[in-house]
């Protein structure tokens, strides 16, 4: 136990730059100098109060560095012994056990959590891999739509984030999927994977955007814990207009001759929370491009607290670039507004039909409250 409490004490108060590379050298001077101190005879410790050189090591040392502190403070003990002349006595002994007990104890602990940071390591390794296979950056065309869209980790050190996307080409047209899980630890990650591959196996096969939301709903029930859920946005694409499903997620922003947000009139919960979507049809014309996002990006807060001027910020990135300078664009604008790198993570969607057609009689809703103009 004091070998672990030593060691949660002097991580505490440690950092990883000069304070790293000066360990060693102070685990062997305060070693060094309690030894001296036990060769005088008004020093009532003893060489026991030696142990704490080799419990300053295994804090931060690996096994074999702590085993160097550790039989270097037993020879300090031998010789504070031999120059106070106490060497043959009982008391001596005892204290030589305590630091022979405790050295061996600071050495095992030093190799204990050695072995845990390299598998953690490797966790976080296999972690990143894995959601790098799942949100790979994508530029492609289906069906008549550029796609564009990448994903930003903020969270330093993180394994996995908490953003997600995927774009299908279906019968029913390119659809696509972008949402936030909540978290950011490998749960996230589990979540992430089972959304997309719901996407993936329901989107060609589900044929009304709203039923695609319900059944994702319920397949991703038996993978969220009680507190879980997941904000997302569903879109599909039909000649001359978008379908929009919207789960608890910021509103996609069409620019064109004007930047607007696709907003539902009726807000539904995050998947996971039993929602009730319902569609929104919204017609698009020529030069039109969508962008779809996370709250990484609209919630984005400067030093006094100001969110990013979505509107106004977007219009200007996507007024003349490619898609992929308009979202390397969009996060140096972020980057720019908070002053520092984001502190959430943002996943960026752009889409832009290549051809245009106007919609059919059949693609128009027989309820013009359901399709929107904004």
């Amino acid at each position: 136990m004091a070998v672990r409490a030593v060691g949660r004490w002097w991580r505490k108060t440690s950092t990883r730059s000069r304070r790293s590379r000066g360990r060693p050298v102070l685990a062997l001077g305060v070693s060094g100098l309690l030894a001296v101190l036990s060769g005088l005879g008004s020093w009532r410790l003893g060489v026991a109060v030696l142990v704490i050189g080799p419990l300053l090591a295994c804090a931060r040392m690996d096994a074999r560095r702590t085993a160097a502190v550790a039989a270097l403070a037993l020879s300090l003990a031998l010789g504070a012994g031999a120059a106070s002349g106490s060497m043959v006595t009982p008391g001596f002994g005892i204290e030589f056990l305590v630091l022979l007990v405790g050295g061996t104890m600071a050495v095992r602990d030093a190799a204990r959590h050695t072995a845990d940071a390299a598998a953690l390591a490797r966790a976080t390794d296999v972690a990143r891999a894995s959601q790098n296979a799942i949100l790979r950056p994508m530029s492609v065309e289906l069906g008549g739509i550029e796609v564009c869209a990448r994903h930003r980790c903020a969270v330093q050190g993180a394994s996995v984030c908490g953003d997600l996307y995927d774009v299908v080409h279906t019968p029913y047209g390119v659809r696509l999927l972008i949402g936030d899980v909540r978290g950011h630890d490998l749960d996230a990650l589990r979540v992430t994977a089972a959304t997309i591959g719901a996407f993936k196996d329901l989107a060609y096969f589900t044929p009304g955007l709203a039923d695609l939301a319900t059944a994702l709903d319920a397949r991703l029930a038996p993978e969220l814990e009680a507190e879980d859920f997941v904000t997302a946005v569903l879109a599909e694409f039909a000649p001359g207009e978008v379908r929009i499903v919207n789960c608890g997620h910021p509103a996609p922003v069409r620019v064109g001759k004007e930047v607007t947000l696709l907003e539902p009139r009726e807000p539904a919960p995050p998947l996971g929370l039993h929602p009730k979507p319902q569609l929104y049809r919204f017609y698009l014309t020529s030069g039109d491009r969508l962008l779809f996002y996370t709250d990484g990006l609209s919630e984005a807060r400067d030093a006094n607290g100001a969110d990013f001027p979505l509107i106004e910020r977007v219009g200007d990135a996507l007024a003349v670039l490619s898609s992929s300078e308009a979202l390397d664009t969009l996060y140096a604008m972020v980057a720019t507004h908070t002053g520092r790198a984001p502190t959430d993570d943002i996943a960026l969607a752009l889409c832009q039909p290549t051809s245009m057609v106007a919609p059919s009689s059949a693609a128009r809703p027989s309820n013009p409250a359901a399709c929107r103009k904004p």
